[in-house]
């Protein structure tokens, strides 16, 4: 699959990149995908939450009403979860939501992430670019040049680029990732997606 390469004024170049049919033509697999994104998602919780139970609750265990006779339920604990203050019954305790996923699984899911973008025209080819110093305006000129600033967009470099992360940082709907951390999740919650010259190399040894 022959891509052109356009530069950051949203101009073709003279260049052509090949999108190979491996990564960017396969045959996508819908349930690694899910996997990948389930882990990816588990992942990002912190698994702080947690609840009293009636042992960890300070209050009375002086038996509240005699035993019989009451016409009602026993009662020995104001701890009880019946009672309001008291402990809550099976409450969520600190747990790590994280799982594994072999790689092949991994590697699948991003290939098939890559084939549904380029089969719906959502991949852009940019030439290699930089920016001198930190400036939003420059990066929203950019996605303007490139038709891309009413949709949420992927950017990915082949390299760390400090001042292109921190242009992107302040907007909402848009994301800079090197090509070794791009993630399925992150193709996928993309309107388009843009791949730098540099970046296509290191994905192939990535994906291939």
């Amino acid at each position: 699959m022959q891509a052109e390469v356009i530069n950051i004024s949203g101009k073709k170049t003279a260049k052509t990149v090949e999108l190979i049919d491996s990564i960017y033509g396969a045959e996508p697999n819908d349930h690694c995908i899910y996997l990948d994104v389930k882990q990816y998602l588990a992942n990002q919780r912190q698994g702080t939450h947690k609840a009293k139970e009636r042992a960890e609750i300070a209050r009375t265990t002086k038996k509240l009403k005699r035993q019989k006779g009451t016409g009602g339920a026993r009662a020995g604990s104001m701890k009880s979860p019946l009672f309001i203050g008291g402990g809550r019954a099976f409450g969520p305790r600190p747990r790590d939501y994280s799982f594994k996923l072999n790689i092949k699984v991994k590697r699948l899911a991003r290939v098939s992430a890559l084939t549904y973008k380029a089969k719906n025209n959502g991949i852009t080819v940019l030439e290699d670019f930089s920016f001198d110093t930190p400036k939003t305006k420059k990066y929203i000129d950019l996605l303007k040049n490139l038709n891309l600033s009413d949709k949420k967009t992927l950017i990915v470099l082949g390299e760390s680029n400090k001042n292109v992360y921190l242009s992107s940082r302040n907007l909402e709907r848009t994301k800079v990732v090197t090509a070794s951390d791009l993630n399925t999740y992150d193709i996928l919650n993309a309107s388009n997606i843009v791949l730098s010259e540099s970046s296509l190399k290191q994905i192939e040894s990535i994906l291939k």
